[in-house]
């Protein structure tokens, strides 16, 4: 080798040195002090080992890279995660707040559309102070990059999942919340469209960064967070794990893994938790975790409406999406924030070619004024939208009630497009519940027999016959009436039946969500 290009050498060398450490010692060092890593560090512990391969180090807006400031706040690259291959973001702190600045818009851009060229599941870190105000109005042609045009585009085509590690105030907030999936760290992170400094100013209200944007929020009132976890090793183990479950992109099927064969022998005791008195609730989890493979749930939005349980299991190996009822809120009836939370999650797997399973135990759609004032129609019409345009195979299980609207809402309804649909013999759908029923339908005769209460008694009793699964699965609106142990083997039957299922629909540009 000559000397001069040893030179050349030795000189990128230390470039590439100078970027590695971001914003220097120092930065890196405050950035520990606060409890967070650094972006490199993040990806190390994310991805396979040395498997990142980093791309743009050296970018910089000219007065950057004659201090020798590199990256602009953000790093991207590529690499894998358990064997597959995955695309990264991940905001750099220790420059400049990991402020989005022009380079920096466009290296995240930019790692955007190869995902989408490439069919590449894309992870996104967060860690920002929001838009660098001295740089949003540059007259540079690179300032045009659009995150959230770019993470709209790759929706639907790559799954997009973000964790948010830091503070992440307007643009960081609202492009994360265009992607699929959000991970909080509880008590270091935060993210809304105005910080407390300007609603202190606006409204005059005091309140503090975890109080207005914290993960804790985000997890139980706003839904925006679909995992809060306690430290960024359990982030990104969580990361992992979800994307286990999941295609790489919408043109292929998540990965078959056969951890547990289904056995043909019957589950004896699944039905017993089921109580007899039906107006007891019970965890409708250990339920599902009695007929899915190794009893794991990995659950999506846990702490937010959790009258309705969504989440992704495995089945005779397969990745599918659970949407069931959760008994034990609200007796497991839909509200606002759960149609939101099932629509959302079923347009997730349709996109990704996940099947759907639905366990049912519902009163109905929760009555009265703050439900309908805020909406219920309107949000409850998107779940009928999201089950009806979804192609992916599609079961019901009804395990106990099934009321009213909300039967379509969980499946109990074949019209609606479900493919396969079982009850247990605890199960029962109807209008409302008989008591209910027989007074709106027979109250006057009620009121007017010789003995009203022996004539109330036959009515509920005729009402309650009319309700139970005989009578759907004479009419064909059950596929079948199958013992609680046998639901496993069922399930994963019609599953292996229906795994190559291929649906057409007329072709148009996109239908009109009630959204």
């Amino acid at each position: 080798m000559n000397e001069e290009l040893k030179r050349m050498i030795e000189r990128l060398r230390e470039k590439k040195a100078a970027a590695s450490l971001g914003g220097g010692l120092k930065n890196i060092e405050r950035q520990h002090s606060a409890g967070r890593l650094t972006a490199r560090e993040r990806i190390v512990r994310l991805l396979d080992p040395s498997s990142f391969q980093e791309m743009n180090m050296l970018a910089a807006l000219p007065e950057d890279g004659r201090k020798d400031l590199y990256g602009d706040g953000v790093v991207v690259g590529h690499g894998t995660i358990q064997g597959r291959r995955v695309c990264v973001y991940a905001q750099d702190y220790t420059v400049k707040a990991g402020t989005t600045g022009p380079i920096h818009r466009s290296k995240v851009t930019g790692i955007i559309e190869m995902a989408v060229k490439t069919g590449t599941p894309l992870i996104g870190l967060w860690d920002s102070a929001g838009g660098r105000l001295d740089a949003e109005n540059r007259p540079l042609p690179i300032c045009r990059s659009s995150i959230f045009y770019r993470c709209t585009q790759a929706s639907g085509i790559v799954p997009q999942i973000s964790a948010m590690l830091g503070p992440g105030a307007g643009n960081a907030g609202y492009a994360m919340a265009l992607t699929d999936f959000v991970f909080m760290v509880d008590k270091k992170s935060y993210t809304f469209a105005t910080g407390p400094v300007a609603v202190k100013e606006v409204l005059g209200e005091d309140i503090t960064m975890e109080e207005l944007g914290g993960a804790k929020v985000h997890s139980q009132v706003s839904g925006l967070a679909d995992m809060r976890v306690d430290t960024e090793d359990e982030c990104f183990t969580g990361i992992r794990d979800l994307l286990s479950y999941l295609p790489s992109n919408h043109r292929e099927k998540a990965p078959r893994i056969i951890a547990e064969p289904v056995s043909e022998e019957a589950d004896e005791e699944i039905g017993d938790m089921i109580p007899t008195d039906p107006r007891k609730s019970y965890d409708m989890r250990r339920i599902i975790s009695r007929i899915v493979d190794n009893e794991k749930i990995f659950e999506i939005k846990k702490e937010f409406a959790r009258n309705i349980i969504t989440g992704f299991g495995r089945l005779n190996g397969y990745s599918v999406g659970i949407i069931a009822n959760q008994p034990l809120f609200m007796a497991g009836s839909l509200t606002i924030d759960s149609s939101d939370k099932e629509a959302r999650f079923i347009r997730f797997c349709d996109a990704f070619n996940i099947p759907l399973i639905f366990f049912v135990d519902t009163t109905g759609f929760l009555p009265g004024s703050h439900q309908e004032h805020g909406g219920i129609l309107r949000h409850g019409a998107k779940v009928l939208y999201a089950i009806s345009e979804a192609v992916v195979p599609k079961i019901a299980v009804l395990i106990r009630k099934a009321y009213g609207g909300a039967k379509p809402a969980m499946g109990i309804d074949k019209d609606i497009g479900i493919d396969c649909i079982y009850a247990w013999p605890t199960g029962e759908s109807a209008i409302m519940g008989a008591e209910a029923v027989a007074e709106v339908i027979y109250g006057k005769e009620i009121a007017e027999a010789d003995d009203p209460e022996a004539l109330r008694e036959r009515k509920i009793r005729e009402l309650k016959e009319a309700a139970e699964p005989y009578p759907m699965v004479y009419g064909g609106l059950l596929d079948d009436i199958i013992e609680p142990g046998e639901t496993r083997l069922k399930l994963s039957a019609a599953l292996g039946s229906l795994v190559e299922k291929e649906e057409l629909r007329y072709p148009k540009r996109h239908g009109n969500i009630p959204l």
